[in-house]
């Protein structure tokens, strides 16, 4: 039996109550740089309506914006280097260290993202104005995501891969093979000699290294000719042999579909007749028309290989299988009894073939069935921000000011989300906590968590755990909470921590933290706090705008690993009734302190490319009339040290800059977000320029920490551009 590990409990109080390298360009570049310093780079460009067209395969062809793609044929995949275009599509890093790691032999969960062909309204990097768009939440329950699509090669849109790495979710895209195509296709490099498979395996490998997603599942559903399925085995050896060199925690899985003869027949199971696959890479993902014989019998054929096998669940219960929709946990049940990994296959059922006006509930629901088979995951790296935004919402707000209304979809923009439930008090008591994802109020994005909670009579406070982590704590880190109390409730608002080891954590001390007092937390008093710590605390213990409210701490820990992040609850002093609560979190960060004491990069070479000018649609469109201008920001920055950077314009008129005129500055206009260091901006609205003046537009790129906090503009990188109507 494992020894008890010391586990320390503190929780921090908040009571409701209280008021208190230079970019690469591609395409048309602006014809004429004039002005360049540290501060800004000016272009100036002459209206012409006749762009250069751009690749269709990258861009959408109506709109100019950058779009996910896949591959259709062989041709194309031997074809396809690495190019400027590609950039847009890179992943902004790999999946956060986790804990246990995807190595461990922890039966795992898989989810199969399949849903009405792929490539929907997530194909589009920058977002969408798409309304009731899927959403996946559940990441914590989840180890590995595979994008599932029929093209040859699909490629997962960026967005999935960031929304995924971010919660240390592997990534997998699909290699499928089908039909009569399919068999030309795989006689094409699998039935002639190593040089053939070895190409196809390294550029797969080249795709999943250069766009940092995580491998593939390989699905061939043909029949082979002898010789071709000879040497499917080493086909498999040889990419994954090349992907473990080049991605780290790299993976290939073989889905269960042709056998050794070379014939299209689904086992259902891991055999004598398609273990030599298996034995090649790095896991078996079965078909779904299983029963429990079928698992018995695998127990033998995997060994201690048993987590390697990722048994086929088809949430849609399509053909004979156990379970699926609603009682998809009776599969479950079955697969981890003998042991195995779980494949679920197109839980979006939820969302294609249920009511739309009742997603989140029946997310909620039908994961909620499954939880006690799907053992969670722990993220173990600081810092640790989270604003619960789904990468979805209603409108777009910016801690507690709103900026635009209207539906948006963006799936990178989607935070760490937390553990989704329902949590009752142990024994009789009645006290209960609900955790649920809300569009209706934000703090920053577009959508913010919901807890409902009662505390009976006979107990004092109700908790409920949001995050599990394994974190090495450094010797001081920097809490904060943004919550609010909705209605006239005065409960305690406490956010609680648990740390441990093996015997020698130490807490040293927990004091807040405020605007005024910041210079003053650390051995030494510093005269003038560094920027980025300033700028962090800047809202500490304040009644912020919306009724939101913010809590900083300094903890200072010694030997300690923090396990577990709580929200605890607490009726108010003196208080003997029963106390209903609903209480909106906003933030939650867990911040080392040293690196607010480091210096921020700058925004460097802010560039322009690939202009096109249209001219405005009609004479009644709202906004300013006259033209419309797409083009491509490009700037340098280094990504491990920011979220995302946040886009914005100011139109005028003449040589002076709007932004920073003479006169009263114009606000930037939020144009939107951008995840690597690229922005394609689409038919901006300006004002045409007048004879003998120049238009100006300026671009502006705010970079966002990974602490959190907002950058001064004067920090911002800067681009504009003069132009000007063509001579007659």
């Amino acid at each position: 039996m494992k020894p008890v590990e010391q586990v320390t409990w503190f929780s921090l109080l908040a009571l409701g109550d209280c008021g208190g390298r230079k970019g690469e360009s591609g395409g048309r570049q602006s014809k004429q740089v004039i002005e360049e310093d540290q501060e800004e780079a000016v272009f100036r460009e002459v209206v012409s309506f006749t762009p250069d067209p751009l690749p269709v395969r990258y861009y959408d062809k109506d709109t100019t914006e950058p779009i996910s793609f896949y591959l259709s044929s062989l041709e194309e995949l031997l074809a396809w280097t690495p190019n400027v275009e590609d950039g847009f599509n890179v992943a902004l890093g790999p999946p956060e260290c986790r804990q246990p790691p995807l190595s461990s032999r922890r039966p795992r969960t898989l989810m199969c993202h399949d849903m009405m062909g792929g490539y929907l309204d997530d194909k589009f990097i920058q977002g969408s104005a798409v309304q009731n768009p899927y959403s996946f939440y559940h990441w914590q329950y989840i180890d590995i995501f595979v994008y599932f699509s029929h093209h040859m090669v699909t490629i997962p849109p960026v967005g999935w891969t960031n929304a995924a790495h971010r919660h240390g979710v592997c990534v997998l895209g699909t290699f499928i093979t089908e039909w009569k195509e399919g068999e030309r296709l795989c006689e094409a490099f699998l039935a002639g000699d190593e040089r053939s498979y070895q190409a196809v395996a390294r550029q797969l490998v080249l795709i999943a290294q250069f766009f940092r997603f995580d491998g593939w599942l390989i699905n061939i559903e043909n029949s082979l000719s002898l010789a071709a399925v000879g040497n499917v085995p080493h086909f498999l050896r040889y990419l994954t042999t090349q992907l473990h060199q080049q991605v780290p925690r790299g993976l290939v899985l073989w889905y269960d579909s042709v056998v050794s003869s070379g014939q299209l027949t689904w086992q259902d199971e891991l055999n004598e007749h398609n273990r030599v696959f298996f034995d090649s890479c790095d896991g078996f993902f079965t078909n779904y028309n299983w029963r429990e014989e079928h698992l018995e019998r695998m127990l033998g054929q995997a060994g201690e290989r048993l987590a390697d096998v990722y048994v086929g669940v088809d949430v849609f219960a399509r053909g004979n299988v156990v379970g699926g929709r609603f009682h998809t946990d009776k599969s479950l049940e079955l697969i981890r009894k003998h042991g195995f990994s779980v494949a679920l296959f197109a839980p979006g059922w939820v969302y294609e073939c249920l009511e739309k006006g009742d997603f989140f509930q029946n997310q909620d629901k039908f994961w909620s069935l499954l939880e006690r088979y799907l053992p969670t995951h722990s993220i173990c790296s600081l810092p640790f921000v989270t604003s619960f935004c789904l990468g979805m919402g209603t409108r777009r707000v910016c801690y507690g000011q709103e900026e635009a209304v209207g539906p948006w979809y963006h799936l990178s923009a989607q935070e760490i989300q937390p553990l989704f439930g329902e949590h009752r008090l142990e024994g009789d008591g009645r006290g209960w906590v609900k955790m649920h994802c809300c569009l209706e109020d934000a703090w920053n994005g577009g959508s913010s968590l919901l807890i409902r909670g009662l505390i009976p009579p006979e107990v004092g406070n109700v908790s409920v755990r949001l995050f599990s982590l394994q974190v090495p704590v450094p010797p001081k880190v920097f809490l904060s909470m943004v919550y609010k109390l909705e209605g006239p409730s005065a409960v305690g608002v406490a956010l609680e921590l648990t740390t441990g080891d093996a015997g020698s954590c130490h807490v040293g001390g927990i004091s807040a933290l405020s605007a005024e007092t910041s210079s003053r937390r650390s051995p030494r008093p510093l005269r003038v706090p560094p920027t980025k710590l300033a700028k962090w605390v800047g809202r500490c213990g304040q009644q912020l705008s919306g009724g939101w409210v913010q809590r900083c701490y300094e903890v200072n820990l010694r030997g300690c690993l923090l396990q577990a992040l709580f929200v605890n609850f607490s009726r108010p002093p003196g208080s003997q009734e029963e106390e209903n609560f609903v209480c909106r979190l906003g933030e939650i960060q867990v911040v080392d302190a040293n690196s607010l004491l480091t210096p921020l990069p700058q925004v460097q070479a802010v560039t322009v490319s690939q202009v096109r000018w249209q001219p405005a649609a009609s004479e009644g469109e709202s906004g300013p009339a006259g033209l419309r201008l797409s083009c491509t920001l490009h700037w340098a920055y280094l990504l491990p040290h920011v979220r995302c950077f946040r886009i914005h314009c100011c139109r005028g008129s003449g040589g002076d800059s709007p932004c920073r005129g003479l006169s009263e500055p114009e606000k930037p206009t939020l144009l939107g977000l951008a995840f690597v260091n690229r922005y394609r901006i689409v038919d901006l609205a300006v004002a045409p320029a007048e004879p003998g003046r120049d238009g100006h537009v300026e671009f502006l790129v705010e970079p966002i920490p990974k602490e959190g906090f907002l950058v001064p503009r004067a920090e911002w990188g800067r681009a504009a551009m003069l132009y000007s109507t063509p001579r007659t």
